[in-house]
């Protein structure tokens, strides 16, 4: 794993995560600038820069915990949808969203934006108690199945 990868050192420990789940080769773990609450992002813990240079069974896997998620964020948070996408924009380790879609728009191209000359900024990061409390809520859920 490289030294200085933000999410390499986050599957080493070395920077506190609210982890809602770790086993030998993935971590998923709270995005600290959620787009909604429960927002999670799950890291192969191996270091892969894309998607795309991950064994296809490492991706299954964060695939099925995705999955697994997804249904309880479902439940959680009432909404209908729960979106996952593999991205690697602000950080250059494969790793997934997994996030509770109250609006069309909370995980969307921005080909679907007619406006062009947009700002964008990262949400707020919610206080670390919240965070700790969602972590723990969505951490018995995951783990009482």
């Amino acid at each position: 794993m490289p030294d200085n990868c933000l999410f390499c050192r986050i599957a080493r420990h070395e920077i506190p995560a609210h982890i809602i789940h770790e086993d030998d080769r993935l971590m998923a773990f709270l995005d600290i600038q959620p787009v909604r609450p429960g927002h999670t992002l799950i890291i192969p813990k191996q270091h892969y820069p894309y998607y795309e240079d991950m064994p296809a069974d490492l991706a299954g896997h964060i695939l099925n915990l995705g999955q697994k998620l997804g249904r309880h964020m479902k439940r959680l948070y009432g909404v209908e949808r729960v979106g996952f996408a593999f991205t690697g924009i602000h950080v250059a380790h494969a790793h997934a969203h997994v996030i509770p879609m109250h609006h069309t728009q909370d995980l969307t191209s921005t080909q679907y934006i007619e406006q062009q000359d947009l700002t964008f900024k990262m949400p707020p990061q919610p206080p670390q108690e919240a965070l700790a409390a969602t972590a723990e809520q969505l951490r018995g859920e995951l783990h009482a199945s």
